[in-house]
C-alpha cells in the first residue's frame, strides 16, 4: 500500500515540461512552449552573412560573372562617349591653356558654326543599354536569393558547373513571378513618394521582403506583398533600424568602390593613352566597378536572408496569450 502510494505522489509530482496538476495532466508552462526568437543586431546579421558565404563564394562567383560581364558591356559604349567628348575638348583647345575673354558680338552677326562631332554611340542606344543594365543588376538578386536557398537547405550539386546550372534553372523557373512582384513593389513605393516622402519609406520598408518570400516560400504575386507587411506588424520600427543599417553600410562600400575607380581611371588613364587601349582600360575599370558592386549585393542579399528568417520563426512562434488559451482536456480522460 506504502508502495502504490509512493509511486501516484512521484507521478503527480514529476514534470516533463512544466508540471503536473491535480488531475495527472501535464501542463506545459509558458516559458518553455514559447521561444523566445529575438531580432539581432544588424552588424550580428552581417557577420552571419559572412559566415554563410565564406564557403561559397566559388559558387557566387561563378553565377555573378556572366551578369557582371554583360553589366559591363552594356556600360562601357556610355564611358567610351564620355571618353570621345573629353579628346573632343582637349583637341579642340590646341593643347592650349583656356582663358575666358569676354567677346562683343554684333547683334547682326550669325553665330559660329558648330563643329561638335556626334558621339560615338547614339543617345537612344545607350539608354537601352542602361535600362538593360539595370534589369541585370535586378535578376542578379534573384540568382543569389535561389544560391543562399540551396545553401539553407544543404542542397548541393556533386561538382561547381552543375550547381551553378542548378541556380540558373531554378531562377529562370521564377523569372516571371519575380518581375511581377518587382512591378508590384516599384508601383506601391511610388505611389507612396507621390503621397509624401514618409509613406514611400515605410511601404520600402513593408515590402523589403517580398522577394524573399517568393523565393523561400513560394507566395507570388500580391501575396508576397501581404507576408512582407504581415512580417512588420509590432516590430517596424525594429526592423526599419535594421534595414536602414544595412543600406548606409552598403552605400558606403559604393562609395569606396567608387573611390578607387576613380584613383585607378587617374593611373590607367596615361597608360592607356600612350599604348593606344582607351577603350580596354575602360571596358576593365567598369568591370572591376560591377563585380564590386555585386559583391557587396550578394553579401547584404545574405544578411536580409538572416533577417527574414528571424523575422519568419517569430511571427510562428505562438504568443503568451495563446499558450495561455488552450482548451483543457476533458475530465473523463483524465487519468486513474
Amino acid at each position: 500500500m506504502k508502495r502504490e502510494r509512493a509511486k501516484a505522489i512521484s507521478a503527480l509530482s514529476r514534470p516533463r515540461n512544466g508540471w503536473r496538476t491535480c488531475l495527472g495532466l501535464d501542463r506545459v508552462t509558458t516559458s518553455s512552449r514559447v521561444t523566445q526568437t529575438r531580432l539581432k543586431s544588424s552588424f550580428i546579421y552581417l557577420a552571419n552573412a559572412v559566415n554563410d558565404l565564406r564557403g561559397n563564394w566559388s559558387v557566387l562567383a561563378l553565377i555573378s560573372a556572366p551578369l557582371a560581364l554583360a553589366a559591363a558591356l552594356c556600360l562601357l559604349p556610355d564611358a567610351l562617349n564620355l571618353q570621345h567628348r573629353v579628346v573632343q575638348t582637349f583637341e579642340a583647345a590646341g593643347g592650349q591653356s583656356v582663358s575666358f575673354t569676354p567677346a562683343q558680338v554684333h547683334p547682326d552677326t550669325p553665330p559660329p558654326p558648330d563643329t561638335s562631332q556626334p558621339p560615338l554611340y547614339p543617345v537612344w542606344f545607350t539608354r537601352i543599354l542602361h535600362l538593360l543594365s539595370i534589369a541585370i543588376t535586378i535578376s542578379l538578386k534573384l540568382v543569389i536569393l535561389c544560391a543562399l536557398q540551396r545553401m539553407w537547405e544543404k542542397t548541393r550539386a556533386p561538382d561547381l558547373i552543375a550547381e551553378g546550372i542548378a541556380i540558373y534553372r531554378r531562377a529562370l523557373q521564377l523569372v516571371p513571378a519575380f518581375a511581377l512582384v518587382v512591378l508590384l513593389q516599384w508601383l506601391a513605393t511610388i505611389v507612396g513618394f507621390a503621397l509624401l516622402v514618409v509613406p514611400g519609406l515605410v511601404v520600402y520598408v513593408w515590402l523589403y521582403f517580398a522577394e524573399y518570400s517568393l523565393v523561400f516560400d513560394g507566395r507570388r504575386s500580391w501575396l508576397a506583398l501581404l507576408f512582407s507587411r504581415d512580417l512588420m506588424r509590432g516590430r517596424f520600427f525594429k526592423v526599419a533600424l535594421r534595414v536602414v543599417v544595412f543600406l548606409a553600410v552598403w552605400s558606403g562600400y559604393n562609395s569606396w568602390a567608387a573611390t578607387v575607380f576613380v584613383a585607378a581611371s587617374l593611373l590607367l588613364g596615361p597608360v592607356s593613352v600612350m599604348t593606344n587601349s582607351i577603350a580596354a582600360s575602360i571596358f576593365v575599370l567598369d568591370l572591376f566597378a560591377v563585380a564590386v558592386t555585386y559583391a557587396t549585393i550578394a553579401f547584404f542579399t545574405a544578411a536580409g536572408v538572416r533577417l527574414y528568417q528571424d523575422l519568419g520563426a517569430i511571427a510562428e512562434e505562438p504568443t503568451a496569450e495563446a499558450v495561455a488559451m488552450q482548451p483543457t482536456v476533458p475530465l473523463g480522460s483524465a487519468p486513474a
